[in-house]
C-alpha cells in the first residue's frame, strides 16, 4: 500500500507537522508518514529576488522520495516563486512525487494583520490538501469551494473547503486505486504552482 510523506524544511512548529498530517489523512485516506526534517533550503534563496526557488527545492525532494511513496510534501517557511509570477504558495510535480507548500504568506502577519493561529493552520491545511492533489494527478477544480481550485491570494485560500469536490473525490480515489509504482527520478513531469 502507498503512503504519503512530510518533511519540514528547516524549523517547523510541530503543530503545522500534526495538523498537515491530518489533514492529508483524512482527505486520502492514506496512512502519513514523517520523514526526518531537512535543513533550509538555502540552496534556493534568489538574492535578486529574496525568495526561494520552488523549482529548485523540488529538485532536491525527488531523489528522497521513498520507494514506497504516492507523494512526498515538504513544508517551509519560507516565501516561494518561480520565474513567471512574484510568488507561489506552493508547487507540486503534476502525477510525479514532489511537492512543497510554503507557510510564509499564510500568515495574517504577512499582512500587516494580527496573528490568528487557528485561520494559518487550516490554510496550511488546505494548501497541503492542493500541492498532494497535484501529485495524484489532480489539476485545478472549477469549484471555488475545493481545495483544489486555483489561488492567487490567500483570500481565496480562505474561500476554499477542506474537503475534495465529489468530481475530484472521485478522481483521486480512482487514481490512489490505480497509483503508479514510485519513481526516484522527475521522468519528464510536468509541474503545478499553487
Amino acid at each position: 500500500m502507498k503512503s504519503m510523506y512530510i518533511v519540514p524544511l528547516g524549523d517547523i512548529e510541530e503543530e503545522f507537522l500534526s495538523s498537515i498530517e491530518q489533514g492529508l489523512r483524512h482527505v486520502y485516506g492514506l496512512e502519513v508518514k514523517r520523514l526526518a526534517g531537512m535543513p533550509d533550503p538555502d540552496y534556493a534563496f534568489d538574492e535578486h529576488r529574496k525568495q526561494y526557488s520552488s523549482a529548485h527545492i523540488l529538485r532536491q525532494l525527488i531523489p528522497r522520495v521513498p520507494v514506497d511513496a504516492l507523494s512526498l510534501l515538504a513544508i517551509t517557511r519560507y516565501d516561494l516563486f518561480i520565474p513567471m509570477l512574484s510568488f507561489v504558495l506552493g508547487q507540486a510535480q503534476l502525477s510525479a512525487p514532489a511537492a512543497v507548500v510554503s507557510l510564509a504568506r499564510l500568515h495574517q502577519e504577512f499582512y500587516g494583520l494580527p496573528p490568528d493561529r487557528a485561520l494559518l493552520l487550516k490554510r496550511a491545511v488546505k494548501e497541503a490538501v492542493h500541492e498532494v492533489g497535484h501529485t495524484v494527478g489532480l489539476t485545478h477544480c472549477a469549484s471555488n469551494l475545493c481545495p483544489m481550485s486555483l489561488s492567487n491570494t490567500v483570500l481565496h485560500v480562505d474561500i476554499k473547503g477542506s474537503h475534495l469536490c465529489n468530481n475530484c473525490a472521485v478522481l483521486v480515489d480512482e487514481k490512489i486505486r490505480n497509483a503508479r509504482p514510485a519513481r526516484s527520478d522527475s521522468g519528464g513531469a510536468q509541474t503545478r504552482k499553487v
